[in-house]
């Protein structure tokens, strides 16, 4: 019996020793940068405390990253787009417009491929630059709300995604990441309340490894 055993552990540890140098070897050859371009479809929680039941519009975005492999499991991803535009509305009607640009650096592991398969999980910081925030008229004044914001906002990420092969060195991605953003509301000055953007992002792409 245990014989036996000491066999099938070692049968199964030449397998997975056999399993990363084939993975090991294909991401050599591969080269450790993969640059992907994904359509993300943008969807916030929309939570404050200031009552005023604030939210922004959801939407597809563009967006760039570069990921570079450290080890054959482990990658540096770095997402980048350019400033988006949202409607900022209370209790549904609109109120202003600002613009957001986020860039996220995470850290991933990626599993050994199965076949073509190829998914990771990863963890990250966010960085988002609100700007252009620009308020209806008709809320500053004397004895108006005059509503400002702050313009940096820091947070965690968590993300899961899959590079799928579909030629050489070209692979299909899909991405689900949560992204911490939130910022603190002031009215006249003083602190109304915090709007938590918080989105879950959806991504669907093509990426290029070399």
């Amino acid at each position: 019996m245990t014989r036996k055993f000491f066999s099938a552990i070692a049968t199964v540890s030449a397998a997975a020793a056999l399993a990363f140098t084939s993975f090991a070897a294909q991401a050599q050859q591969e080269g450790p940068w993969l640059v992907r371009a994904r359509a993300v479809n943008l969807d916030s929680a929309n939570k404050d405390t200031t009552g005023l039941g604030l939210s922004i519009n959801n939407k597809v975005i563009p967006e760039v990253d570069i990921s570079y492999f450290i080890t054959p499991n482990i990658a540096a991803e770095l997402v980048l787009t350019y400033p988006q535009g949202h409607d900022l509305k209370s209790n549904g009607a609109k109120i202003g417009t600002l613009k957001h640009l986020p860039p996220t650096l995470s850290l991933q592991y990626h599993f050994a491929p199965t076949s073509t398969f190829r998914p990771y999980v990863g963890l990250g910081v966010n960085y988002t630059n609100f700007s252009d925030v620009k308020f209806d008229a008709s809320l500053e004044g004397t004895g108006k709300l005059n509503p400002s914001i702050d313009n940096n906002s820091y947070g965690f990420s968590a993300q899961i995604g899959a590079d799928i092969a579909i030629a050489k060195n070209l692979y299909l991605n899909v991405d689900v990441k949560k992204v911490q953003i939130g910022t603190k509301v002031y009215s006249n000055g003083n602190k109304a309340g915090d709007f938590k953007v918080d989105p879950v992002l959806f991504g669907l792409g093509v990426g290029y490894r070399f």
